[in-house]
């Protein structure tokens, strides 16, 4: 207590920095959907609240195309998640264990990382091309297989094949990060640990099982939580990929939960002002529904997390 009276003034400056930015760009965007999600009839032109209730609320959980997005959004996270990660983590292996090249490997994987989201997605909408002469299509091709409606404005494209895409979108714009902690993590293993399995003729496989991956854990556990948040979040890449409309028509087949807040989002200037509610609840509820996955996520890991 005494050294903090001393220095403490010095964290605040410090920190006072940050503590704004977080204020005026998260908190308190955050607090302000809450308050609007609150007022059914609030009109963004005049900033006007009127009467308090519920009705926002009810709008969007009892709208079928908000679940039929919160489902596709789960699906995606389902599938995506769990992939990304164990091929991140596959890759971090390899890539520890050789020195040549090394840093070139890792300026390959990082690229995605820092390039544009939508850039990206063109680039996967020209090699998953509905078009005979896509990239993928034309390999289809090679083996007399009919060409698929992967992405674009097609006349259907079918779930799995939209699924897919942006699974292997998500994998390889995703692994950046992911192998960037890993390799920090493996490499702050202490080198004591593998030189005992290897006097114990443990097996690659095993020390990797037994080493490895309990001491990794905490990584595992971030990386997760962070994938799970990023993936529920979804949305310039299935739009890329996809279109405006995220699929199918107006219906959108593959509209995320963040694509359906968007629709609302994107009314306000067409005449439609007071739906700026029904977008800050549908906000509301997601923002509910990651926090209660991420809890479950971190209850579940925490006798698995070694530290």
């Amino acid at each position: 207590m005494l050294e903090w009276k001393k220095d403490g003034w010095k964290a605040i400056i410090a920190l006072a920095p940050m503590l704004i930015i977080l204020i005026i760009f998260t908190f308190y965007p955050i607090i302000n959907t809450m308050i609007i999600s609150f007022f059914p009839s609030y009109n963004y032109n005049f900033n006007t609240f009127g009467d308090f209730g519920f009705g926002s609320y009810q709008k969007v959980l009892l709208d079928p195309k908000f679940w039929n997005a919160l489902g596709i959004t789960a699906l995606m996270v389902v599938v995506s998640v769990p992939i990304s990660i164990i091929v991140a983590l596959l890759i971090t292996v390899v890539l520890n264990s050789i020195k040549p090249l090394r840093g070139f490997f890792q300026t390959i994987f990082f690229l995605p990382y820092v390039t544009n989201g939508i850039a990206f997605g063109l680039v996967f909408a020209t090699i998953f091309s509905p078009q005979p002469y896509g990239l993928v299509n034309t390999m289809l091709s090679w083996f007399n297989i009919d060409p698929v409606a992967w992405t674009g404005e097609a006349a259907y494209v079918p779930l799995w094949a939209g699924i897919f895409v942006i699974t292997v979108y998500s994998v390889w714009n995703g692994l950046a990060f992911k192998i960037l902690v890993f390799l920090s993590g493996i490499q702050g293993i202490d080198k004591q640990y593998y030189q005992a399995a290897q006097i114990d003729g443990a097996s690659k496989f095993r020390v990797f099982r037994k080493v490895t991956l309990p001491l990794l854990s905490p990584m595992v556990l971030y990386i997760t939580i962070t994938s799970l948040i990023g993936a529920f979040k979804a949305y310039s890449s299935v739009v890329s990929l996809y279109g405006e409309n995220m699929g199918n028509g107006s219906e959108g087949t593959f509209m995320t939960a963040v694509g359906y807040i968007y629709k609302f989002f994107g009314t306000i200037q067409k005449g439609r002002p007071e739906n700026l509610s029904i977008a800050a609840a549908a906000a509301v509820v997601l923002f509910v529904f990651i926090l209660i996955i991420t809890g479950l996520q971190m209850l579940y890991n925490k006798k698995r997390v070694h530290y």
